[in-house]
């Protein structure tokens, strides 16, 4: 499927669209992920296994959307997933919210909480600018990005390091959603790898504890890693989203 390109805040972002019926189902990806991921794609399968309506998009900076990611920070990705979530969805919509997408997910649901009917979060990072970023930084780190306004971090997934700049900590100390996550009420999944090293499995609970919905479950994968792609992984993913479908 070729992609197809809105003008964002910050540039054109790209998308791939799934006509079908309604709930419909919105990607929203991870720290440096684009929507051609596993976890992604086997929704894309889902949506057109089920006849289900079906969207993902890349933020600025990531995938074949414009703009440069060390650019942008949170403020800037959560203005693209308003834009893609008003343009080009309609009626109700479950969220499905990867590492960072938990975190746009949960801004989603406070900002539009008439047409968020529920949430499946996969390892998800809300805050994690300042709850694992920051928080987990030596004094030395701090210090560079302080004088710097950049650092740079070698990554797992990507032979480039991550760059890590003093706007995305101070911006994202502007959009923290855990002391706010009471307001989503909404029904959700949470699935969390033990074995994340990334977003450990208490970042997960400690959403977890702070939403306000009464309809939540809790998936934990004893040797589940950040990916959470393996073939029982993304059937777990397949079920959850159908769990909530079936909850509204």
């Amino acid at each position: 499927m070729r992609p197809g390109f809105i003008d964002g805040p910050k540039g054109r972002l790209a998308y791939e669209r799934i006509e079908g019926a309604g709930p419909g189902a919105l990607w929203l990806g991870g720290f440096r992920s684009d929507m051609t991921g596993t976890k992604a794609s086997r929704l894309a399968d889902w949506a057109l296994e089920q006849g289900r309506a079906y969207l993902r998009f890349d933020y600025s900076g990531h995938g074949q959307s414009g703009g440069a990611f060390e650019d942008c920070c949170i403020s800037d990705w959560f203005a693209d997933a308003c834009v893609a979530f008003d343009r080009l969805t309609e009626g109700p919509q479950i969220l499905v919210g990867s590492s960072m997408g938990g975190w746009i997910a949960c801004l989603l649901a406070l900002a539009r909480p008439q047409r968020v009917a529920g949430i499946v979060f996969i390892a998800p990072a809300p805050d994690f600018t300042e709850e694992l970023m920051w928080k987990g930084m030596s004094a030395a780190d701090r210090e560079t990005l302080l004088r710097e306004g950049r650092l740079e971090l070698p990554s797992e997934y990507s032979p480039e390091p991550d760059v890590i700049t003093r706007q995305l900590i101070e911006d994202g100390r502007d959009n923290l959603v855990l002391p706010r996550a009471g307001g989503i009420t909404c029904p959700v999944r949470i699935l969390q790898g033990m074995k994340d090293a990334d977003v450990p499995w208490r970042h997960a609970m400690r959403l977890a504890e702070a939403l306000g919905s009464a309809d939540l479950r809790v998936t934990l994968t004893g040797d589940g890693d950040h990916r959470l792609s393996s073939p029982a992984d993304l059937e777990r993913l397949a079920a959850s989203v159908e769990e909530i479908d079936d909850a509204i």
